[in-house]
């Protein structure tokens, strides 16, 4: 049988790699959203591939973009956490006047 490549299954890989590479460079929500249209595309890979296996080859790179994409989404929300904390800590310290530039 004649096999040809996995139609989204580099499109998965590169969203997952954008996702990490956005969120650690650049920002989290960027990678947050890279990651999850990674997820869909290999949400829709893998049920294309599940239909007939025997046709496709490159499902590693469906695998591959998935776990890419967690760990992206992963980071996204570990940077949405911390940035939260870091301007609840300035809103504090603003609020109790540690910053309010008294000497």
């Amino acid at each position: 049988m004649n096999q040809q490549p996995l139609p989204g299954a580099s499109t998965v890989l590169t969203m997952g790699i954008l996702s990490i590479v956005l969120t650690l460079f650049c920002c989290g929500p960027f990678g947050a959203i890279f990651s999850i249209i990674g997820l869909v595309k290999a949400k829709t890979a893998t049920q294309l591939y599940e239909q007939s296996p025997e046709n496709y080859t490159d499902y590693s790179n469906v695998k591959t973009g998935k776990i890419l994409s967690y760990i992206g989404l992963a980071l996204a929300l570990v940077y949405l956490v911390f940035t939260i904390l870091y301007f609840g800590l300035i809103v504090a310290a603003i609020t109790t006047g540690e910053l309010s530039g008294e000497f």
